[in-house]
């Protein structure tokens, strides 16, 4: 039994329509998203965002936008 060796690219993009035809495409991109590592740095993002707050700052703060939001 013999295999064909196809390009990278080309398996890929074979892989990406199996994907989005067996899951559909919502689900096919939640699942590719998995794998990318994305950017920045997220532990000094937070830091910025929530360093100088307590944790009951930061739960009284999504208090408030959940009952302002509705």
């Amino acid at each position: 039994m013999t295999t064909e060796v196809k390009p990278l690219a080309e398996i890929n993009q074979q892989a990406i329509r199996l994907l989005y035809r067996e899951l559909g495409v919502v689900n096919a991109v939640r699942f590719l998203k998995q794998f990318t590592t994305g950017f920045g740095d997220y532990t000094k993002e937070r830091d910025v965002l929530f360093g100088d707050k307590t944790l009951d700052e930061i739960v009284s703060d999504i208090e408030q936008r959940r009952t302002s939001s509705s």
